[in-house]
């Protein structure tokens, strides 16, 4: 198996502005009806939901009805549009600089990847976290990056665009749920951000803390989660080179239900390890206790290294539906990644380090 390939940073003439756009449209002076997205046409996967005893979720937040307008303002029209545009996010010409991944799967759709998204600090809907999340604020943003390092540093949003190489890197994503995609990432390698802040010999693991703003992020008013999202990743784990921290996906800045701006994604392990709208990173010396661990600890361990041969307690693994296929697939050890990170966990019972 080849090395997963990445190509050089997508040209900024390719990024739909959306701002020129309603320059155009501000000419209009004819009425507009807007109407909702559909739904996707899959099903749900076996959905998440943690062991023990706590108190009843918080009702999900009702979606948005849709809405028709009718108006002879130009001004009106315009806002109609760009609330459109901002809640459904498709581009006139997403951009990708290939077709398919490195085992020949063709890229899912970005209607897919935008408007199905699991984001439990806006809602549990999958099909509604982009109606609930659109006007989550991410400018200003700051990364703080410290813990057991020699260079503590807090990073801007425009620092991680500028300071680091924008590339494209084409990922297979694989949730617990046992549901995929194929995603044409823009990111940057971690490796190279926690070189910048110089990483001290005690240190071990890597620690990943979400923003944690109950006003925005509606969820994170359910007490069923230990609020703020927390991650981590071995020390290794986090300087391998497929290890990204990423800014977009096909060639435009994340969305919110992406996790905007910023979000870690590390191919090999179940989506839940790919913490979205980072805002601290802290290198310590011993395992951060996830969200997840925090939850079930029985049913999410820390690695979370996909598993064909290891089932959830509550279904298998073995295999997976890919969004936008009919029947399923067979899940592939390590996400099909093993030649790249096997060798990480040489002398390991994957059974037991789940």
């Amino acid at each position: 198996m080849t090395k997963i390939r990445s190509s050089e940073i997508t040209p900024e003439h390719i990024y739909i502005s959306r701002r020129k756009f309603m320059t155009g449209v501000g000419a209009l002076t004819a009425g507009a009806i807007i109407s909702g997205c559909s739904s996707s046409d899959t099903a749900d996967a076996p959905g998440i939901a943690p062991a023990g005893e706590k108190k009843a979720a918080a009702t999900p937040t009702p979606r948005p009805t849709a809405t028709a307008a009718t108006t002879t303002s130009a001004e009106t029209v315009a806002e109609v549009v760009e609330e459109a545009t901002h809640t459904y996010n498709e581009p006139a010409e997403p951009f990708a600089s290939v077709e398919a991944d490195e085992l020949g799967d063709p890229l899912n759709s970005y209607h897919e990847m935008t408007n199905y998204n699991n984001f439990y600090e806006f809602t549990t809907d999958k099909e509604g976290v982009a109606r609930v999340s659109k006007d989550f604020q991410t400018d200003p943003w700051s990364v703080e990056v410290g813990g057991l390092v020699n260079n503590p540093r807090t990073f801007s949003l425009d620092e991680l665009w500028t300071l680091f190489e924008q590339e494209e890197r084409v990922y297979r994503l694989r949730c617990v749920e046992a549901w995929s995609m194929v995603i044409p990432w823009l990111g940057f390698p971690l490796s190279a951000l926690l070189k910048k802040v110089d990483p001290m010999s005690n240190a071990k693991f890597v620690r990943f803390e979400t923003l944690y703003d109950p006003e925005q992020m509606l969820g994170q008013n359910s007490d069923w989660y230990e609020w703020p999202y927390v991650e981590g990743l071995r020390l290794d784990e986090a300087m391998h080179d497929l290890t990204i921290l990423s800014t977009g996906l096909y060639g435009k800045r994340h969305l919110p239900q992406n996790g905007a701006p910023i979000r870690l994604v590390v191919p090999w392990k179940y989506g839940f390890k790919c913490i979205k709208s980072i805002v601290r990173i802290e290198l310590v010396d011993t395992m951060p206790i996830s969200l997840w661990i925090a939850a079930a600890p029985r049913e999410y361990g820390f690695y979370a290294n996909v598993n064909p041969d290891v089932p959830h307690p509550r279904w298998s693994q073995s295999n997976e539906r890919r969004i936008g296929e009919w029947g399923r697939r067979s899940t592939l050890p390590f996400n099909g990644y093993a030649d790249q990170v096997a060798h990480l966990y040489d002398g390991m019972s994957l059974t037991t380090n789940f």
